[in-house]
């Protein structure tokens, strides 16, 4: 039996590395010493890692090791994770790239994450991203932007932009990351990767740091949908830790994977072509050749209208922001996290949250607690919610004629650093096609479709009813072999 090297398992499918580690090819060691060498240097190069710790890493390594020995057969057998900072990991920190939250350790781990520990993975580091998860470029963190591996010129995509970054760098095979609006999908798109949002409660919140309730989830960024699909297979199921998790069986992603898309019914979104700032040229032609792609493997591609798209982000800002308003009043001062402030109660919220909150968080927060101030209640986030019951049915009707939606992920290929910073409303823009979905609470996967004349990646995004994931992986694997995505690498890349 070959013994195989951790640096070419690194690059390669973490199927493969797994199979490696469970057969004694190679350790869950060995493994996790590369992914922490190649992490320091994506931190360095990219800004994607706030905290690793190399002695807990080799010891959960270990313990895979030893686990391997007596047996045990392990899905995910020594496969690096990253874990977003804002999703929690038992003895590391969580600071949600927030000032107010430094000094905090995770006492247990999310469920997203045990599930994911117990089937071998092994926990390298804590991802940067937008503070609390409110970006689209990770350019809000308090501890620095990440810059995208692609071009380190151009952000990664927010707000898991770190988890996107440290996979594309080739760190880590696996991230997870959190999307409340968008943000594993729109990394995904801009850094040549996977990312998927599940069926609203497929996958537990338990362990999240909470932004948004009604919209968070959990999902997974990796270079592949076949990775893609085995990560949400480990990482979905019941909690009754979260009461929001669905109790009905998963459905069986793998079993689908080489399903293809003759006889499907796809939609092209007819309001892709009329979104406000309108597409970009290369995006569009993405779009175009997707749906030559998807007719040359059998499907019927017509256009299909959900109208009530074109109210997403309004609806969204409101809404989202005012959840954001009641969960982040847990941050005072008092109970964990940074203090600042000790003269009367008043003067410790004042002063801790002036100086933890970073503009951007303290802007969401601003407009949450208008949207539900006496008074204006019913006229913004009263009305909110009614669009999007309205907007979920338009969805409900459209699935009626197709099986599935298809339209790009982000409007443009990735950004430059600082190009949106200055202007909320054209950052709020980039999530146009992200956040319908998540005000449905449906399923969405994004895959690379091709590049633009630049060399950026692209992404598109396939949306279902509610545990349609079977299907969207299947319909993303004929785009992902129609692209050839899997052949190219990140020029940043590290080794």
């Amino acid at each position: 039996m070959t013994e195989a090297s951790p640096a070419e398992l690194l690059e390669g499918p973490f199927t493969a590395l797994a199979d490696a580690v469970s057969t004694g090819r190679v350790t869950a060691r060995a493994v996790a010493e590369e992914s922490l060498a190649r992490a320091r240097k994506a931190q360095e190069a990219f800004g994607a890692f706030l905290s690793t710790n190399a002695e807990e890493t080799l010891r959960e390594a270990d313990g895979v090791d030893r686990r391997v020995r007596t047996g045990e057969r392990l899905p995910l057998a020594g496969v690096p994770l990253a874990v977003k900072d804002n999703i929690n990991v038992a003895g590391r920190p969580s600071t949600a790239g927030s000032k107010i939250l430094a000094g905090f350790v995770s006492p247990d781990h999310a469920t997203c994450v045990a599930r994911l520990v117990n089937a071998g993975a092994v926990v390298v580091g804590k991802t940067n991203c937008d503070e609390f998860g409110m970006g689209s470029s990770n350019e809000n963190s308090a501890y620095g932007p990440v810059r995208n591996p692609w071009n380190p010129a151009r952000v990664p995509g927010g707000s898991s932009g770190g988890s996107a970054a440290a996979v594309a760098a080739r760190a880590v095979p696996l991230a997870i990351g959190t999307d409340t609006g968008g943000s594993v999908r729109q990394p995904a798109s801009f850094c040549g990767l996977v990312g998927w949002k599940p069926t609203y409660g497929r996958v537990s919140r338990y362990g999240l740091i909470a932004f948004a309730s009604s919209f968070d989830q959990a999902g997974a960024l990796t270079r592949s949908v076949d990775e893609a699909a085995r990560a949400f297979a480990v990482m979905a199921g019941a909690d009754p830790k979260d009461s929001t998790a669905l109790a009905t069986p998963v459905p069986d992603v793998l079993a689908a994977l080489l399903a293809g898309a003759g006889g499907r019914r796809i939609g092209l979104l007819a309001e892709a072509s009329s979104a406000e700032g309108g597409l970009h040229a290369d995006v569009k032609a993405s779009f175009e050749e997707a749906a030559k792609t998807l007719r040359a493997a059998g499907a019927a591609v017509t256009m299909v209208s959900v109208p009530r798209v074109a109210l997403a982000v309004p609806v969204y800002y409101l809404t989202a922001t005012a959840e954001a308003s009641s969960n982040l009043a847990r941050f005072d001062g008092v109970r964990y996290g940074a203090r600042k402030g000790d003269v009367s109660l008043a003067a410790l919220y004042r002063e801790t949250r002036s100086q933890g909150f970073g503009p951007e968080v303290k802007r969401r927060i601003l407009l949450g607690t208008f949207a539900l101030s006496a008074g204006y209640h019913d006229a913004y986030y009263g009305r909110a919610q009614k669009v999007r019951a309205l907007l979920a049915r338009d969805f409900t009707a459209a699935f009626r004629d197709v099986d599935a939606i298809l339209c790009p992920t982000s409007p443009e290929p990735a950004f430059a650093l600082g190009a949106k910073t200055d202007d909320p409303l054209a950052m709020y823009l980039a999530d146009v096609f992200t956040v319908p979905a998540s005000l449905a609470g449906i399923p969405a996967v994004s895959v690379p479709s091709g590049f633009s004349r630049d060399g950026l990646p692209i992404g598109m995004q396939f949306i279902g009813p509610g545990d349609s994931e079977p299907l969207l992986f299947a319909l993303a694997r004929v785009l992902e072999d129609a692209s050839g995505a899997l052949a190219r690498r990140a020029p940043g890349a590290v080794s």
